[in-house]
């Protein structure tokens, strides 16, 4: 089992009891605002990973868009891939983006899903989601692709993927800044990127877009907070002792 569908502390509810059910937007702010998240076509959220034999601890993050700047980083960024020509539109499957997300797939060293398809539908022929695509093209060359679930107030950036030719565009993080442009001129409140995991930089990439504007959500208390790196690791201590109190025989990070 992939670290993608094995979340300690696990809990999920079904986005598809009726066959043409979507998500209301306020319903998908609210359930994002509780740490919650789009796994398929239900909403989860998790408090733990297991990686490589040990458990780490998951800490879900949102941008608040008013606060969002981009400061040297991310206008070197934009520089470097001005040439591209951009396009959003409402999500629809295709063989194209399947072609890329398999070049996608052949070229990363982690474990994910094996089709888009599989990641976002997983067999059912509804999508409950309000779900939009931002496309990135080379001339006619679709070269990166990132899908976003849309809310009344806030957008979910749910997965991005580009060609390994372009590696040194830094694709990944361009999808996120043009994800937040889309979302900021929609007006929204907030940009939810996922989670990081403490102790497990694989996922720092999440914190690219503005670190002084991300919060990490306290599952403990329900509140949201300003990140910090301090905060984070205060908060994975507590969830840790938390959990080796239950299972004392569960290895760590620690």
């Amino acid at each position: 089992m992939s670290s993608y569908d094995a979340c300690f502390r696990f809990y999920s509810m079904s986005a598809t009891s009726s066959p043409h059910l979507t998500i209301p937007g306020p319903a998908l702010d609210y359930y994002l605002s509780q740490g919650y998240y789009r796994m398929h076509q239900n909403l989860f959220t998790c408090r733990f990973l297991p990686i490589e034999g040990s458990v780490y601890t998951a800490h879900w993050l949102r941008l608040v868009l008013a606060d969002v700047h981009d400061g040297p980083e991310q206008r070197r960024l934009r520089r470097l891939n001005a040439r591209f020509a951009v396009t959003l539109r409402q999500f629809q499957l295709t063989q194209e983006l399947e072609e890329l997300y398999a070049a996608y797939l052949g070229a990363i060293t982690f474990d994910a899903p094996p089709t888009v398809e599989s990641f976002l539908l997983d067999g059912a022929e509804h999508n409950a989601f309000s779900t939009g695509i931002v496309e990135v093209r080379d001339g006619a060359r679709l070269i990166a692709a990132g899908i976003f679930d849309t809310g009344a107030r806030a957008l979910a950036g749910i997965m991005n993927f580009y060609h390994p030719d372009y590696r040194r565009h830094s694709l990944g993080k361009y999808l996120m800044l043009l994800k937040l442009d889309h979302a900021r001129r929609q007006h929204y409140d907030y940009y939810y990127p996922g989670y990081v995991v403490q102790g497990y930089p694989k996922f720092d990439y999440k914190l690219f877009a503005c670190p002084a504007a991300t919060q990490v959500f306290d599952c403990l208390t329900g509140h949201w907070l300003p990140f910090s790196r301090e905060v984070v690791a205060g908060q994975s201590a507590v969830l840790l002792a938390d959990w080796q109190e239950q299972d004392p025989e569960e290895p760590t990070t620690d």
